[in-house]
């Protein structure tokens, strides 16, 4: 949405909305996804309970499954919303690497501008991307990590279950990474946290 010439564009209402719903989902998520993991874990560490959720097995099942559902519904229309408005192609495409280099080291010494915070610059855009593809590796791996028998070609596409457990875990690890940076990144430009909050 463009406002007045002196105006900044505006976050739809809409997209703020899936923004902070899909926010509590991944931490609901994260959270009880971490106790799940304690139950039966791949690599030789767990998670401190005092940082799941759930509180045992059967709980934090419940907590996942449901901010499961939350997330998918909410991804859908967030990705459709974004598609039919178009609004999806005209904040992301095109992408530079040539940008994404000069951007990413800006960035790294401390000068990258935030002049124009109503333009995403190319690191962002490749990083929103790379979110949304972690997103889906997350669903598609949670559900041969959830109904194996029912979705045998995913789980063979997977390398097996083990393998979906472990492509279930990096894709976890992918995105808690983005949503640190992310909101390391906000801590440096609180103006983007106003944005998402007020739409200008």
């Amino acid at each position: 949405m463009v406002m007045n010439s002196d105006q900044k564009i505006v976050h739809p209402f809409w997209l703020r909305t899936f923004h902070w719903i899909n926010l509590v989902a991944v931490i609901l998520l994260i959270l009880s996804g971490w106790r799940i993991y304690n139950a039966s874990p791949i690599f030789a560490f767990t998670f401190p309970k005092e940082i799941t959720l759930g509180g045992w097995l059967g709980g934090a099942l419940l907590w996942h499954f449901a901010a499961m559902w939350l997330l998918f519904f909410n991804g859908l229309l967030y990705l459709f919303l974004n598609t039919v408005t178009g609004r999806f192609k005209a904040r992301f495409f095109p992408i530079r690497f040539g940008d994404v280099f000069s951007e990413l080291t800006a960035a790294f010494k401390g000068k990258l501008a935030h002049d124009d915070l109503s333009e995403y610059n190319a690191v962002q855009k490749l990083a929103y991307l790379f979110a949304v593809v972690f997103i889906v590796l997350l669903v598609l791996s949670g559900l041969v990590v959830w109904k194996s028998v029912q979705f045998p070609l995913l789980r063979e596409l997977m390398g097996g279950y083990d393998n979906a457990r472990i492509v279930h875990f990096f894709a976890m690890s992918a995105l808690v990474a983005f949503t640190a940076v992310h909101v390391m990144m906000v801590a440096l430009v609180p103006k983007t946290l106003l944005m998402m909050i007020r739409g200008r």
